[in-house]
């Protein structure tokens, strides 16, 4: 870098790298318990949300405690979890079994992971949290 074309330079308290759904939950409880500081996300892909494709069965806790009545304006692609069914899986046929305690989803939801990030990251830029995508996290 040359003295005659200095990069601009931002200074942040808090910088999370990975705008996934634990680096927005990380980035938003931040500032959430302390709003004082300064707080960024930076994301390799062009958009948040963008390169997470997969969806989930999540216990909601953690997002009401994050996001309370979050289920007046719940993400996009968001379904009670209706029912569990535990199979051992064979060649040709399959045998039912009891499912486990710690399989059962009564209360959970399933999401779409890129779905939920994309409707976080406008709740955690409301909380000052500011966001870059197109940013790969490559040295300090």
């Amino acid at each position: 870098m040359s003295e005659s074309n200095p990069r601009e330079v931002m200074t942040y308290d808090v910088i999370v790298v990975g705008g996934g759904p634990a680096g927005l939950a990380c980035a938003m409880k931040t500032k959430q318990l302390n709003p004082e500081l300064s707080v960024c996300v930076i994301e390799k892909a062009s958009q948040i949300g963008a390169h997470i494709l997969s969806g989930a069965v999540i216990e909601t806790d953690a997002l009401e405690e994050l996001v309370p009545n979050w289920r007046d304006d719940p993400p996009p692609i968001c379904v009670p979890a209706s029912g569990d069914s535990f199979f051992f899986l064979k060649k040709e046929s399959a045998i039912r079994l009891p499912t486990p305690p710690q399989q059962r989803n009564h209360g959970n939801v399933i999401v779409s992971l890129g779905a939920l990030c994309a409707w976080l990251a406008p709740k955690a830029e409301a909380l000052g949290v500011d966001l870059f995508p197109g940013f790969a996290a490559s040295s300090w």
